[in-house]
């Protein structure tokens, strides 16, 4: 999913249900400028999902402990 936010920062957004975020991208991404903030903004949303995903599971796991 990595190589897909760096090569297609749009398709990232899409295939994560995040449609008006995606076509923003692809705006940005048009001009050869922008394919790099849209590349980096795509990676780190990216591991910022990942990273809220994994905290979500912590917290469950805790809970379900007490």
């Amino acid at each position: 999913m990595t190589l897909i936010a760096i090569f297609f920062p749009f398709l990232s957004f899409f295939l994560r249900g995040r449609i008006l975020t995606g076509l923003l991208c692809l705006v940005l991404q048009i001009t050869l400028i922008g394919w790099i903030p849209a590349a980096v903004w795509a990676v780190i949303s990216l591991q910022n999902a990942r990273a809220e995903k994994r905290n979500k599971a912590l917290i469950k796991a805790i809970k379900s402990k007490t």
